[in-house]
């Protein structure tokens, strides 16, 4: 990897550090030569420290390491994309990340949708929304109507009409994530099986 240390006066070059798993970002820190040749020994990540003017493997004094599990270089060579495994809070204040956000997996509009879900069952009225209605009418239902759109989209997936086979199939997406809810989980409680499946295999 050619990255140019040099490009600054100080030799260090920025190191944005994300979660391998979550891709939240948890914090900025500074890399020169000495700092990425470590990392890369110890697969633990470790900066320069501009204010103490050494070596910092982050984690040495709290036990919070970040696990290194791969670094990319940027176009220009300058800047460290490092993907790690955090153990522990990332931020030294004890938040996950150094912009006070939880460390967890974001699947962009599913989260939302996921959200809006709970939203819905904790707060809508039934005679309104169609989710609260759903939930007041049991698991059994909710259940049912997965069912019912799974053979749908089934039907729709043997015929020709793309756009019926794409409508069927959100219909199925967004009743199963009401599933899950009802049975008390998230879609990230089934990413996990996944996760674990991959490892077995």
């Amino acid at each position: 990897m050619n990255i140019d240390f040099n490009k600054h006066t100080d030799g260090l070059v920025p190191a944005i550090i994300q979660d391998a798993k979550t891709r939240k970002v948890l914090m900025l820190g500074y890399m020169n030569q000495e700092a990425f040749d470590k990392t890369v020994e110890t697969n633990k990540v470790t900066f320069f420290s501009r204010t103490q003017g050494r070596l910092w493997t982050k984690g040495e004094e709290s036990g919070n390491f970040l696990e290194l599990v791969s670094i990319q270089n940027d176009c220009d060579q300058d800047t460290l994309l490092v993907q790690a495994n955090p153990v522990g809070p990332t931020c030294h204040k004890g938040t996950d990340t150094c912009w006070n956000e939880d460390n967890t997996a974001n699947y962009g509009f599913l989260s939302k949708l996921e959200d809006v879900i709970t939203s819905r069952v904790e707060n809508a009225d039934t005679s309104k929304s169609y989710v609260a209605s759903l939930f007041q009418k049991g698991i059994n239902k909710i259940a049912q109507k997965v069912g019912e759109e799974a053979v749908e989209t089934v039907i729709e997936a043997k015929d020709n009409n793309d756009d019926l086979f794409l409508n069927e199939s959100a219909d199925l997406l967004f009743h199963y994530l009401m599933l899950l809810q009802a049975k008390g989980y998230r879609l990230q409680d089934v990413v996990n099986v996944l996760e674990t499946r991959e490892k077995s295999e």
